[in-house]
């Protein structure tokens, strides 16, 4: 069966269509800057990409465009040959520890959530209305960003404030990125052949965090009530002394949400060094760049640092240190820093495997720690689009 897998953000809407069971990849892309005169899409089919300009006032019109690349390309010949449409959605609350299907009641909940999302929920939403207008009969499931981190106990999410903060306004640790950990847990399931592993995924991109998950399931994760908890990011601050906030304040005049904005966009990677990509960053240090240099140590240090706090969790019972996403699925250096890093923890690298691994290499995955190392550490590319086709496959066959 053919499956649409959306990820809408504010002024963009990425697509993929599988071919399920088979997990083949029909046709992908990518629609950037909706409502700006400069809108365009690239559009990738059978290894070649193709680029669309044209001005599209909204998520509808997106999702026209996004309909007749489908059937130029003869993805599909009718849209009755869509089985299922997977939306990627930011944040479900306590409320969904799982993928369900898109009803009114569930928009409805997504819509009061936008509190704790808003800087993706109005995207998300505008994905999810223009896809049931386009495809009303079409079954569609809602795959939330926050549900893999559900099964995280209490002492592990509840923050140490007013707990009328948490009973009153839903105060909480949530975590995010969970459909990568979802994705990388599962994979690893697989390879290792138990359901019951225990591992520390760390899924650094420009956004980053890091899960701790026991028995199959997540037990702590870095990511909080927002995304700018935890790890050091591209635009990012990762977590701070939260007095900071009132002080500049002070200092500056600024407002806290003009504070926020600094913290969720002008800091981490691009507020060290004046650059938010890790290439550009690492270019920098080659350069001697002091600024670089530090914020590479600055970096790498909190990533181990929860690296050692998921490994005492975990009792030192740990199957394998998994590195995914952009910066650790293709960063070598960064790799090597952090694991000579973990040398306390018997962690030891394998520097030959290190180098062969990247995504514009022969080589996208393997074990990069020698066979004297303690824990092994996986490098494993991440597929979410992958796995939200997985997950309304299974929506749609719970409904049958």
């Amino acid at each position: 069966m053919k499956i649409l897998c959306v990820n809408a953000g504010s002024s963009s809407l990425k697509f993929q269509v599988y071919e399920m069971p088979e997990k083949k990849v029909l046709i992908s892309g990518y629609i950037e800057k909706i409502n700006q005169k400069d809108c365009f899409w690239n559009t990738k089919i059978n290894g070649e990409k193709i680029r669309g300009e044209k001005y599209l006032k909204n998520h509808t019109e997106a999702v026209d465009v996004l309909i007749e690349e489908l059937i130029k390309y003869k993805v599909v010949e009718s849209l009755d040959e869509i089985k299922g449409v997977g939306h990627r959605v930011l944040h479900g609350g306590e409320k969904y520890s799982d993928s369900v299907l898109i009803t009114d009641e569930v928009v409805k909940d997504i819509e009061n959530l936008t509190k704790l999302g808003p800087l993706h929920h109005p995207g998300n939403l505008a994905g999810i209305k223009a896809m049931r207008k386009a495809l009303p009969n079409t079954v569609q499931a809602a795959v939330f960003d926050t549900a893999f981190h559900q099964t995280m106990p209490k002492e592990n999410y509840i923050y140490p404030v007013p707990y009328e903060w948490y009973t009153k306004y839903g105060v909480r640790k949530y975590g995010f990125h969970g459909t990568s950990h979802k994705y990388i847990t599962r994979e690893m399931q697989s390879r290792l052949g138990k359901e019951d592993v225990n591992l520390i995924i760390c899924h650094v991109g420009s956004g980053a965090s890091i899960s701790c998950v026991k028995a199959g399931k997540c037990f702590d994760t870095t990511m909080g009530l927002t995304p700018l908890d935890g790890l050091m990011m591209g635009t990012r601050s990762g977590s701070i002394d939260p007095s900071i906030l009132k002080y500049v304040m002070d200092e500056t005049g600024m407002d806290i949400h003009q504070i926020t904005d600094k913290l969720n966009k002008e800091s981490g990677f691009v507020g060290i060094t004046g650059v938010s990509d890790c290439r550009d960053v690492e270019k920098l240090a080659s350069d001697d760049n002091e600024n670089a240099i530090l914020a590479i140590e600055m970096y790498t240090d909190r990533i181990v640092k929860y690296i050692g706090e998921y490994y005492l969790k975990l009792e030192g019972n740990v199957d394998s240190i998994v590195f995914t996403a952009g910066v650790l699925e293709n960063g070598a250096m960064m790799r090597r820093i952090i694991i000579e890093k973990l040398k306390p923890l018997g962690v030891i690298l394998y520097d030959d495997m290190n180098e062969k691994i990247a995504s514009w290499k022969d080589t996208l995955e393997g074990i990069i720690t020698g066979a004297d190392s303690k824990i092994p550490v996986m490098v494993l590319p991440t597929n979410e689009e992958l796995l939200i086709a997985e997950e309304t496959v299974k929506v749609k066959n719970n409904l049958e």
